[in-house]
């Protein structure tokens, strides 16, 4: 019998290498369209402050012929490509059957065809983002991995960028010079390289993803998981008493 095929985002794939990963959450989450049941979603804004800076570097490019000075030096850009749907951006890992899938940011291709990824991230590179970055490179590694199943060409490189709002540099000027009906905000760019290993990299994760799935029952949490302190909470606020195992 055929085993079921497992969807799976980039993202959630990622969270398995945080220092932080819980089996349990992550195996309740597999069954809950991959969201904790009290799970907060993230504000809009990020989202929309990441697809301005898109639409700012596809406009500088589309009337100089290049990029910002602030953006990495690629090499020559022959043009920027439009992101696919999640939904259709997508491939599948035969070996563990896990169709993996993701939303890319911005793609290049280059003058030899090679195609560049971009993630940006509205965010202050500090030491909680330096955490997440095995999230992150595990998401632009299995971007360059779909995009390689998909046909769209060798990948020459991932990168981060982050966008990071001058909020505390501005001096008192500049931030009462603005338009009395609107706000203003500038932002300073991070950029960083992500190494391209998705062949030794993703294998491993997908195994341990999917023995996770495969579980008849969630297993043990992480010793210390404020996730599963909350459930624990929950079942107790519900009265809802846990099943206890019983000798047979």
């Amino acid at each position: 019998m055929a085993r079921q095929e497992l969807k799976l985002n980039a993202r959630m794939l990622g969270e398995l290498r945080l220092g932080d990963f819980c089996p349990r959450c992550h195996w309740i989450k597999l069954r809950c369209e991959q969201k904790l049941p009290f799970q907060i979603p993230l504000p809009g804004i990020f989202s929309s402050l990441d697809s301005h800076v898109k639409h700012v570097v596809h406009a500088f490019l589309d009337s100089t012929g290049r990029l910002p000075g602030w953006f990495p030096d690629i090499g020559p850009v022959k043009r920027y490509l439009p992101a696919p749907h999640w939904s259709k951006f997508a491939a599948l890992h035969a070996r563990t059957r896990t169709r993996l899938r993701g939303m890319v940011d911005d793609f290049f291709e280059l003058d030899d065809g090679s195609l560049l990824i971009v993630d940006y991230k509205t965010a202050r590179f500090t030491d909680n983002q330096d955490e997440l970055m095995p999230l992150y490179e595990v998401q632009l590694n299995s971007y360059a991995y779909i995009a390689e199943a998909l046909g769209m060409g060798p990948i020459a490189g991932l990168h981060l960028i982050y966008c990071e709002p001058d909020t505390l540099s501005l001096s008192a000027d500049q931030l009462t010079s603005g338009s009395a009906d609107a706000l203003g905000l500038t932002f300073t760019m991070t950029h960083h390289v992500v190494e391209d290993k998705h062949d030794e990299m993703l294998p491993p994760l997908l195994r341990r993803n999917r023995e996770i799935w495969d579980l008849p029952e969630a297993p043990p949490g992480r010793p210390g998981c404020r996730d599963c302190e909350r459930l624990e909470r929950l079942f107790h606020v519900c009265g809802v008493q846990p099943e206890e195992e019983t000798d047979e």
